[in-house]
């Protein structure tokens, strides 16, 4: 495949989905494209806005937690797996708005709660926070949420 031929599939890869760059440079290297055609590709697909690393972090972050129910540690993992900085990663997650990301936990737990079977009603915390862990929220934020919508 010539440069032109690369870069014309990943354009138009890039132009139907958000992808980040280090996605795009996994792609040519599995298609084995030597590393200095890599970086004139990658250049020439971040100069003309078809990969943005910053605008994918904001689409994946709001994806992951309005559609996934995935906390912030868990969105953060995913992303440092793709290689987004670490600095552009915790921009996103402080745009997020708190309260959807609580209403958005205390539905989950709250739905949760139905099908969780325990003993006692601290058994049954116990296995909430640990679903909420599971999920990527934090020990607080699955406290907050169960004491706001328990009325504790």
């Amino acid at each position: 495949m010539t440069e032109e031929q690369i870069y014309r599939k990943l354009s138009a890869l890039c132009a139907s989905a958000e992808h980040c760059s280090y996605e795009m440079t996994e792609k040519m290297r599995r298609l084995q494209v030597p590393e200095d055609v890599q970086a004139r590709i990658m250049q020439r697909l971040t100069a003309e806005r078809f990969v943005d690393d910053g605008r994918y972090c904001r689409f994946f972050v709001r994806d992951k937690i309005r559609y996934n129910k995935w906390g912030r540690r868990k969105i953060e993992q995913a992303l440092r797996m793709k290689r987004i900085p670490e600095d552009t990663v915790a921009g996103v997650l402080d745009e997020v708005d708190p309260q959807e990301y609580l209403d958005i936990l205390r539905a989950l737990l709250e739905n949760k709660r139905k099908s969780v079977k325990a003993g006692s009603e601290y058994e049954l915390e116990a296995k909430l926070v640990r679903f909420a862990l599971s999920r990527g929220f934090t020990l607080e934020e699955a406290r907050e949420a169960m004491r706001s919508s328990s009325g504790k």
